[in-house]
Formats: C-alpha cells, sequence, structure tokens
C-alpha cells in the first residue's frame, strides 16, 4: 500500500545524523531572518529516533576536537544552537570551565546533539528509510525541476513518495569488515559493541579480542580489561606499535575551512601530500595519554607476574570460524608464522567505509559525471556534478574526500560545511526565482 505526497519540499535530507542536524540548523536560522516565503525542508532517518555512534559512548571517552567544533559556532558564534549555549541550559556551564580542558567526553557531546535535535523535530521522521530517488513519473526527457523520493515505513512496512528541488545525501559511515569474515553473536564491529556487550553474560566471556590500531580499538581494549578482570585480553593490529595521533597546532590547520579549498583548488602533488604528511591526524592513531594507560597497563601486569593483556603486533587476522560457543581466530604475522587464537569474542574495530550514493540514485547516477578515477565529480559547495538532464540538486555530506580532502566525514568543518550547502540552495532558489519572475514578465 503506497500513499502519496504532493507537496513539493526546496530541500529533503537523506539521514539526520550530526552533519543533516546541522543543515536543518542552517535553515532554522536562515528562516529567522526571512519574513516570507522561507525555504521548505524535510529529513527522513531509518532510526528510530536520533543517535550518533552510540554504540561507542564508552565511560569517559573522551572527543578528539575541542567543544567549539559543534554544529554551528564556526558558522555562527552568536547561535542558541552551540554547545555553550548547551552548557548554559544545561546549568552546567561554570563547572565546564572549571575543568580547563576543550574536550568533553564523548556521553556529554551526544547529550548535546540530543538536546539540538530536541528543538528540531518537527522536521525529521524517524523509522523512515529513503530507498530511492527517481525522475518524477510520466515526465518528458529533459531537465525537470523536482525529483521524487520513495519512503518506506520501517515498521509498517508501506511506502510514499516526497518531492524534491534539492536533496542533500548524508546516509553515514558503513562499518568494514575483513573480507570473508561475518559478523555474528561472537563476532562484532565496534560500531554495534555496547548493544552486543550488554546482550552478552560477562561471566562467560573468558578471553576477548579486539583487531585494530586506532582510537576506538584501544578504548574497547580498556573497556574489555577493566571490566572483565577475569579475563584474558588479546589486542592484535598490523603495526609495531600503536601510533600517536598528531593534534598539534599547524597539523591541526587540515581542518581548518580554509584547507579545504587548498585541497579542492590544488594540483594533484598538493592533495597527495595532504594524505601522505597529515593522514596520522585522524586514521589509525590513537591519543597519546591512551596508548600510555595501556601501556602502563601492561607493565603492571609485567610486574606482578599476572598477564592478562596479550599484545599481537605485526599480525593480521586471516580467518575468523565458529567453534561451538567460541571463535577461532587465524592469526597471521608479517613474517609469515600463524597461529591460531580461541576467544569467547572478537571485536573488530576496522574502521568504515564512506557512503556510496550510487544505490540510492539508481538510474539517475547515470546522469551524475565522473571524474578518470571512476569516483563521483563533485562541486566546491558538495553538489553532485550532472548533465543537463539532471538540473535538480544533489547534495553529499560524505563521500567527498576525494575532492574535498580530510574533514569530509569528520565533525570538524560540519557547521562551515552545512553552512555553504544551505547558501548554495538558497542561491539557486533565487536565481530561479528570477528566471521565472523574468519569463512571467
Amino acid at each position: 500500500m503506497s500513499t502519496r505526497e504532493t507537496h513539493t519540499y526546496d530541500v529533503v535530507g537523506v539521514g539526520f545524523g550530526p552533519s543533516n542536524l546541522s543543515l536543518a540548523i542552517s535553515l532554522e536560522e536562515h528562516h529567522a531572518n526571512v519574513l516570507t516565503d522561507p525555504v521548505t525542508s524535510a529529513f527522513f532517518e531509518r532510526q528510530p529516533k536520533f543517535g550518533w555512534h552510540r554504540n561507542m559512548l564508552l565511560p569517559s571517552a573522551t572527543m578528539q576536537i575541542s567543544f567549539l567544533k559543534d554544529l554551528v559556532t564556526f558558522r555562527n558564534p552568536a547561535s542558541r544552537f552551540s554547545f555553550v549555549s548547551f552548557l548554559h541550559a544545561q546549568g552546567r556551564l561554570a563547572q565546564f570551565v572549571n575543568r580547563k580542558n576543550f574536550f568533553p567526553t564523548r556521553q556529554e557531546f551526544h547529550q548535546y546533539l540530543e538536546w539540538a535535535e530536541s528543538h528540531l523535530t518537527n522536521q525529521v521522521t524517524y523509522n523512515s528509510a529513503v530507498l530511492g530517488i527517481r525522475r518524477p513519473p510520466g515526465t518528458e526527457p529533459g531537465a525537470v525541476d523536482h525529483l521524487q523520493l520513495e519512503i518506506g515505513d520501517v515498521v509498517r512496512g508501506t511506502t510514499r513518495t516526497v518531492n524534491a528541488r534539492n536533496i542533500v545525501v548524508s546516509t553515514g559511515l558503513r562499518p568494514r569488515m575483513p573480507d570473508g569474515v561475518e559478523r555474528d553473536e561472537r563476532v562484532w564491529h565496534s560500531s554495534e559493541f555496547l548493544t552486543k556487550y550488554g546482550l552478552a553474560n560477562p561471566a562467560q566471556l573468558k578471553s576477548v579480542a579486539v583487531v585494530g590500531a586506532g582510537q576506538s580499538a584501544v578504548e574497547i581494549t580498556k573497556f574489555f580489561h577493566s571490566r572483565l578482570p577475569h579475563a584474558q585480553v588479546h589486542a592484535i593490529f598490523p603495526a609495531y606499535g600503536y601510533s600517536v595521533a598528531d593534534d598539534t597546532p599547524f597539523a591541526n590547520q587540515i581542518f581548518d575551512a580554509e584547507a579545504v579549498d587548498d585541497y579542492y583548488f590544488g594540483e594533484d602533488a598538493t592533495r597527495e601530500a595532504f594524505w601522505r604528511y597529515h593522514r596520522n591526524t585522524n586514521y589509525g592513531v590513537v591519543d597519546d595519554s591512551d596508548i600510555g594507560e595501556l601501556y602502563q597497563i601492561a607493565y603492571d601486569e609485567e610486574v606482578s607476574g599476572a598477564r592478562r593483556m596479550h599484545f599481537h603486533n605485526l599480525t593480521k587476522v586471516s580467518s575468523v570460524t565458529r567453534d561451538g560457543q567460541s571463535a577461532r581466530v587465524r592469526l597471521r604475522r608479517l613474517d609469515g608464522a600463524e597461529r591460531e587464537l580461541g576467544v569467547d569474542v572478537v571485536v573488530f574495530a576496522t574502521g568504515y567505509d564512506p557512503m556510496d550514493p550510487t544505490e540510492l540514485l539508481g538510474d539517475l547516477d547515470r546522469h551524475c559525471l565522473r571524474d578518470e578515477s571512476g569516483r563521483h565529480r563533485v562541486t566546491r559547495d558538495y553538489r553532485l556534478v550532472t548533465t543537463p538532464e539532471l538540473s535538480c540538486g544533489i547534495y553529499l555530506q560524505g563521500a567527498t574526500e576525494h575532492t574535498h580532502g580530510l574533514t569530509s566525514s569528520l565533525l570538524s568543518n560540519i557547521a562551515v560545511r552545512s553552512g555553504e550547502i544551505v547558501d548554495a540552495i538558497i542561491k539557486e532558489r533565487a536565481e530561479r526565482g528570477m528566471v521565472n519572475a523574468t519569463a512571467a514578465a
């Protein structure tokens, strides 16, 4: 059964994580400055309620970015949706300042996101999956002034269509697992960690393993060691040791809004230099304090002679098989030596793949131009470059690392990026209105 909505929105957002939440706020603040004819918008989110990496809200885990890199401040420091406004509303601004620390806990930052979302609940429909985007049925070949989105109700199983002149895709990252490894009740990805841990019986977890060399891997390893004092904890990673995240001031400039211009308009050599010299600001790296804490744990066990923490460096997982209620993890060192490890649970903190809009776009994707490497071409304001037959705006919040650099899937530039997309939509809307007015005259 299908119901239909005939209203055409100026903007429809696919997904409602932090990126499109920031976009919704930018639109809301634009509305406040417009007395007539505001931009209309709607957002659709597959999840039943707002959530951002809920399964990694580990106790005391902190953000890796300053609280000032919130949803709005770098775009509008006076916004009522800032992290500082949140602290004031919660009555703990002074207490936060007294910490003398730029980095809130992950749990508190998630509370901030939920607080911001609570002011915009009329903008988003949850339990709603966007199944596809298409040209309106019956339209002639050539440019159209809007597209149709098919929306599936996750609970009821019904569908409906919504019209949009502009679409902003922000479906988030996809958990990455090694080839041939499937998730189950004994094999987890970090993206589902707290949920899976909550379903397990901790007393039965006598041996656990964590695969990965980044921040999430170290945090889960520490969590296991603290919460399971009876368990053997195995850390498996391909490097010789954990690498420190470079968060020094000059390196951090790659997350500035101006760095996006340097990357986008730079030559191939410039872009390559970004990755070669500064990949260690975010990928496969760990805060130095966490590395020090984990090393101290291992050292104390060495002194006491009661070792529970085991590090398997220069090692990769070649396969995982199930053996009753345990998992058999096949390990291969870079020197070729192999061994098998039996554990009750193995967690893969092996990162994420960027979203791919191709499946969502369906037949429309043939109108989206690609570069010589087969990747989508994207304008500076995050709009897919298309043929004239697809004149509606399709914007990406993510999947633009090849064009815009390291901040494409990170919070660091979220406020500015969302503002740039909104500015582009408003500018195009005004230009379209002038063209229509001229044609009518």
